[in-house]
């Protein structure tokens, strides 16, 4: 998948993403959720997504 920055993406990279969107959405929608309230499970999850997302960045540094 191409990037509009020129890069290419893997489809790991790719599944991760769609699967944390859908947590977030089923998780909203579903769980009853909100993401500024405090609550334990959607603060791991966003902490975790930050985490992959800069070393996803590091390493595609080089």
């Amino acid at each position: 998948m191409a990037l509009s920055i020129g890069r290419t993406s893997s489809p790991a990279i790719t599944a991760i993403g769609i699967v944390v969107a859908l947590v977030a959405i089923i998780g909203t929608q579903y769980l009853g959720w909100e993401w500024s309230s405090g609550q334990f499970v959607p603060m791991l999850i966003g902490v975790a997504a930050a985490v992959i997302a800069v070393v996803v960045v590091l390493t595609r540094r080089g």
